[in-house]
């Protein structure tokens, strides 16, 4: 059963749209991957501030400190 010309140009031009659609897509999360995230700088001051009041509030609730 021979597949008709125009039938076939429709496949083709379907998978060429869809595998450059998908080409584009990788690229841009590639893309998207490579940079860095924005944020905030990491205060060390404050690590170690929030660290203390988690240790205190541990041996509070623990009764240690007394």
């Amino acid at each position: 059963m021979p597949v008709k010309p125009q039938i076939l140009a429709a496949i083709s031009g379907a998978l060429a749209a869809y595998l450059a659609d998908e080409e584009a897509g990788c690229q841009a999360a590639a893309w998207a991957m490579a940079a860095p995230p924005p944020g905030a700088a990491v205060s060390l001051w404050g690590l170690a501030g929030r660290s203390q009041a988690m240790q205190l509030r541990m041996l509070m609730q623990r009764r240690s400190l007394r």
